[in-house]
C-alpha cells in the first residue's frame, strides 16, 4: 500500500502531462462568418453604459463590447484555476480599493526583511519588481541614440567619415534632423501653452474681481460694464468659454496638462544632458551583464503616474465588490513589474521584466507601451522567445500614432523584419470605440495587415487610477489589457490550452466586421478591417470561451 500511493501520483502526473501536450496539438478552429448586422446605437450612451461599454454585447446592447457577461454566463458552474497576470508598465497603486485584494504575493519572500529569501536575485520582491528605482522622467530613445552617436560624429562633416562608417553617419544625420525638429516643436508648444495659461488665468482673476464670485456664471459676466479695452477682451473670453458649457478653471486644468507635457518633452524627453539612470539607478542600460538592480517597490511613485494602475484595473479590478469597476478577468492575481518611465522604456528593462514575470509564474503579460526606435531590440526578442518556451502569452499594444506598423517600426514587436514572427506567443492589439459603424476604430490607433492581430475596446475606457479614483482614458494601452483580461479568462478556465492556442482563439473567435471602417489617421477613407489587421475582427470573450470549450471537448471525447 505504501508503494501504491506514490505510483498512483506519478501515474496521474504523467497522464496529466500527456493530456496537456496532446491538447496543445489540437488545432484552433478556423475563423467563421459571425458578423452581426445591426444598426448602430443612435442615442448617447448613459453614464453606466459608458463605464462598462467594453463589456457590452453587440447583439443585445448595440455596443461593440466583448460580451463579457455572456462569457461568464457560459462559464457558470465550470471550474477555474488561479492565473497570474503581469502588468509590465509604470508603477501601480497597490493600495487601490479595487486592486489591493487581488495582488500576487511571492510565497517564498518575507516582506521587508532586506533578504533575498527565495534566492532569485531580487530582494523583497513581494508583489513584483521595480526596475526603475526612483526614476520617473526619462529620455526618449531617439535622444539616447543621438547622445551615443554624437560622441562619434558630432562636429564632423561627410568628408571626415571613413567609408566603413558612412551608413552609420547617414543614419545619425537623419535622426539628428528629426530630433532637432521634434525638440523645436516641443519648445514652441510649451511656449504656446504657457501663453494660453497666462491669458486664461488673468481673465479668470479679472472676472472674480469684477463679479465678486469665484464660481461666476454667464449672467454675472454679461453684467460687467466697462470701457477698459483689456477687461472687455477678458470678458469676451469668459463669455465664450461659459457659452461653450464649461468654465475657465476647467479649461485651465486642461491647458496645464499641455504645459506639463511639453515641459517634460523639453526638460526630459529631448534633453541631451538629462541622465536620471546614471544619477538615480547607477545602472548601465547598454550592459546586460548586470541584471539585478532597482528595488521591490513597484508602486506608482507620483500621483500622476496613473498608466499602470488604469491598465491593471481594466484586466482584473475586483469583481462584484460594489466599487468602481469590474475587471474582465476573475480568479487572477496581479504582478506589478515597473519598467516604463515617463519617457521611453529601456530595452534592457523590458527584456528583464519579461524574464522576471515568466520566472515568477505569470501566464499572461500585458505590455501597454511602445516606441519608434530601439537600440537593443535583440534583447527583447530573446526574452519574448524565452516567454514562449515557458508557455507565457504576451498581449501587446499596437501604438497610438495612426501608423501602418507593417511599414513604420514599433517596439516591442515579435517580427524583427516586420514580416516574419520569431515566436507565436505575442498578440498585438489595435484600439476601437463604442460606435458600431464606420467610426468604430480609434482615430489614433496603429494598424497593420501583418503586425496587428485584432482590435479591442480602447476609447474612453473607465478604470482605476491612483488614490481610489477612476478615470476615462483612451489608447491602444487600454485595448491591450481589455484583450489580456479575456486571455486570462481563457487560461483560467482552460489551463490546458497553450499560449499560442489562446492567441489564435482570440483572433479566430473575434466578431468579424462586415462593413467598412474609416482608416485611422484619415478623414473619411473607408477600408475593410481585414486590410488593417490579420484577423479582420474585434475581440469577443463569449465567442472565445465557446471556442476554447470546443477545443478541450475534443480531447475529452477521445
Amino acid at each position: 500500500m505504501k508503494l501504491l500511493k506514490p505510483l498512483y501520483v506519478t501515474t496521474l502526473i504523467t497522464a496529466t502531462l500527456v493530456s496537456c501536450k496532446s491538447v496543445h496539438k489540437i488545432p484552433v478552429p478556423v475563423a467563421v462568418q459571425n458578423g452581426i448586422n445591426i444598426s448602430a446605437k443612435n442615442v448617447a450612451l448613459t453614464e453606466e453604459e459608458k463605464q462598462r461599454w467594453g463589456h457590452a454585447d453587440i447583439a443585445t446592447d448595440t455596443i461593440p463590447g466583448m460580451s463579457v457577461l455572456q462569457a461568464y454566463e457560459f462559464l457558470k458552474g465550470k471550474e477555474s484555476t488561479e492565473v497570474i497576470v503581469a502588468v509590465n508598465d509604470s508603477g501601480i497603486d497597490l493600495d487601490h480599493e479595487d486592486l489591493k485584494d487581488i495582488l500576487w504575493v511571492n510565497p517564498k519572500e518575507i516582506a521587508g526583511n532586506g533578504i533575498d529569501d527565495d534566492k532569485n536575485g531580487f530582494i523583497d520582491d513581494v508583489h513584483g519588481w521595480n526596475f526603475l528605482g526612483d526614476i520617473y522622467d526619462e529620455n526618449l530613445e531617439i535622444t539616447r541614440i543621438i547622445k551615443l552617436k554624437s560622441e562619434k560624429f558630432d562636429g564632423k562633416t561627410e568628408s571626415d567619415i571613413d567609408a566603413k562608417d558612412k551608413a552609420e553617419y547617414d543614419e545619425y544625420m537623419e535622426l539628428k534632423e528629426i530630433f532637432d525638429k521634434k525638440l523645436g516643436e516641443a519648445a514652441s508648444e510649451k511656449e504656446k501653452y504657457a501663453f494660453y495659461l497666462n491669458m486664461f488665468e488673468t481673465s479668470h482673476n479679472a472676472m472674480v474681481a469684477n463679479t465678486g464670485k469665484e464660481d461666476y456664471e454667464l449672467s454675472d459676466v454679461e453684467a460687467i460694464v466697462t470701457e477698459d479695452a483689456m477687461l472687455l477682451k477678458q470678458r469676451e473670453l469668459a463669455m465664450n468659454v461659459l457659452k461653450g458649457g464649461t468654465s475657465i478653471p476647467a479649461e485651465m486644468k486642461q491647458i496645464k496638462r499641455g504645459v506639463e507635457h511639453y515641459t517634460s518633452s523639453v526638460d526630459s524627453h529631448y534633453n541631451l544632458d538629462f541622465n536620471p539612470r546614471k544619477d538615480l539607478l547607477g545602472d548601465d542600460e547598454n550592459d546586460m551583464s548586470t541584471k539585478y538592480y532597482g528595488d521591490g517597490n513597484p508602486k506608482n511613485h507620483q500621483d500622476d503616474e496613473i498608466h499602470g494602475t488604469h491598465v491593471a484595473g481594466i484586466i482584473l479590478a475586483t469583481n462584484d465588490n460594489n466599487k468602481g469597476v469590474d475587471g474582465v478577468a476573475k480568479n487572477v492575481k496581479l504582478m506589478s513589474v515597473r519598467c516604463v518611465p515617463n519617457g521611453d522604456e529601456y530595452d534592457k528593462d523590458v527584456a528583464l521584466a519579461f524574464r522576471y514575470a515568466v520566472d515568477n509564474g505569470a501566464k499572461v503579460i500585458n505590455t501597454s507601451f511602445g516606441k519608434g526606435y530601439s537600440m537593443h531590440a535583440d534583447w527583447v526578442h530573446e526574452a519574448i522567445k524565452y516567454a514562449e518556451k515557458h508557455d507565457v502569452l504576451i498581449v501587446n499594444a499596437a501604438g497610438n500614432d495612426a501608423d501602418n506598423i507593417d511599414e513604420v517600426a514599433s517596439y516591442p514587436n515579435d517580427a524583427p523584419d516586420m514580416k516574419e514572427e520569431i515566436s507565436d506567443n505575442m498578440i498585438t492589439i489595435g484600439a476601437m470605440g463604442s460606435s458600431y459603424d464606420e467610426h468604430m476604430l480609434a482615430t489614433f490607433s496603429n494598424y497593420g495587415q501583418i503586425n496587428v492581430d485584432v482590435f479591442a475596446p480602447g476609447v474612453q475606457v473607465y478604470a482605476t487610477v491612483p488614490n481610489n479614483e477612476y478615470q476615462y482614458l483612451s489608447g491602444t494601452s487600454m485595448a491591450s489589457p481589455s484583450t489580456a483580461g479575456v486571455a486570462a479568462m481563457i487560461r483560467s478556465y482552460y489551463p490546458e490550452l497553450s499560449a499560442s492556442q489562446v492567441k489564435h482563439i482570440l483572433m479566430n473567435s473575434g466578431t468579424v466586421i462586415n462593413f467598412k471602417v474609416i482608416k485611422p489617421g484619415t478623414e473619411d477613407e473607408l477600408v475593410e478591417l481585414s486590410d488593417l489587421c490579420v484577423s479582420g475582427r474585434i475581440v469577443n470573450a463569449y465567442n472565445a470561451v465557446k471556442m476554447a470549450e470546443e477545443m478541450t471537448a475534443k480531447k475529452k471525447k477521445k
